[in-house]
């Protein structure tokens, strides 16, 4: 075997090494997640003992294995080119042949496939909310302090994991993103993640009672105080999607549409919770959030900041309004100019 005769094993985690000064901890870890799945067929595949024994009919055949799990058009594009991506690296440093990378299939995306237009409704988040600020023994709880940050907010999960008390101000009204993968908190769009954004009354009453009341006076291993504390410290981000679902079902305010009773309901603990039909992740509710705060007139490039999020990204995967909906944007904010002015 020479220098450059590289296992799949081998190569995958080249090709993560080299993308580590350009890519974000969470984009690492969706590239290994990707190619773990080739890896793991191909150290299975009697045909394959390093990169340079691959050619068109067996990367036909991964497709295929993969296309036969039962996994979605989205995903298995995501993964193709992921792999069609490590290829294009492992030609350049002359691992494998220069065509070999031409002969990736990436399978197209249907226009319907591509985004998913499932989120929390504006109505269903103002139910959950009006509930906890109602009920005196779940106002300012941690999932309701959760709850409120993530729909006024928009932000992602782990965003909300890594800030520390100090990174809120009431007085200010305000909260503060940082990015600090030194300290294992680091935020999806690295340094450019970071920004302020201005909370409401309501919600900084909320985080104050949480604060005051049930907030976990600990550090964390880094010596921080985590905003969002358990018994152990600074939570793990599916620690934080498990409040999510348990803050998010319609059984906390309404009759269970499922017929269960809540008493005896296996989802309303915490190992069950995502299993609940109607709860909802973290995910569907900053796609709410960003519909809700467009639907409410804030320009696309104001919701962009506070919810860090391109432009584009937002219109294409997050912005859930209906065509009609659209046009009301539009048109409204200019129809008090169109009016007939009478002669003087």
């Amino acid at each position: 075997m020479t220098d450059r005769e590289l296992t799949p094993r081998e190569a995958r985690d080249r090709y993560i090494n080299h993308r580590k000064t350009e890519a974000s901890e969470s984009s690492l870890k969706s590239y290994r997640y990707r190619l773990k799945h080739f890896v793991e067929w191909a150290e299975e595949s009697p045909e394959i003992e390093t990169m340079d024994n691959l050619n068109g009919w067996l990367l036909d055949e991964y497709e295929n294995h993969r296309r036969g799990g039962g996994i979605s058009v989205v995903t298995l594009n995501s993964e193709m080119q992921t792999l069609l991506n490590w290829l294009e690296y492992l030609a350049r440093i002359e691992v494998i042949g220069d065509d070999l990378p031409e002969k990736v299939h990436v399978p197209e995306v249907p226009k319907e496939a591509e985004t998913n237009d499932e989120m929390l409704e504006a109505g269903e988040a103002s139910a959950f909310l009006s509930m906890f600020r109602e009920d005196t023994q779940r106002y300012g709880s941690s999932k309701h302090a959760l709850l409120e940050l993530l729909w006024f907010v928009g932000c992602r999960v782990g965003a909300v994991r890594a800030l520390d008390l100090e990174d809120y101000s009431g007085d200010e009204q305000m909260v503060v993103f940082r990015h600090r993968p030194e300290t294992n908190t680091p935020l999806k769009n690295d340094v450019d993640g970071e920004r302020a954004v201005g909370l409401s009354d309501t919600v900084c009453d909320v985080l104050d009672a949480y604060i005051r009341t049930n907030r976990m006076d600990i550090h964390d291993d880094s010596g921080r105080e985590p905003l969002f504390a358990t018994r152990e410290g600074r939570p793990a981000t599916n620690t934080l999607r498990v409040w999510t679902y348990l803050a998010t079902q319609p059984c906390l305010h309404e009759d269970c549409p499922h017929g269960n009773e809540r008493g005896s309901c296996e989802f309303v603990h915490v190992h069950h919770a995502s299993k609940c039909p109607s709860s909802v992740s973290p995910h569907r509710v900053r796609t709410g959030s960003i519909t809700w705060q467009r639907d409410c007139g804030l320009p696309a490039e104001a919701v962009a900041e506070r919810v860090n999020a391109s432009l584009e990204v937002i219109e294409k995967y997050y912005d859930k309004a209906t065509e009609r909906e659209r046009l009301e944007r539009r048109r409204r904010p200019y129809l008090d100019n169109l009016t007939l002015q009478p002669d003087p």
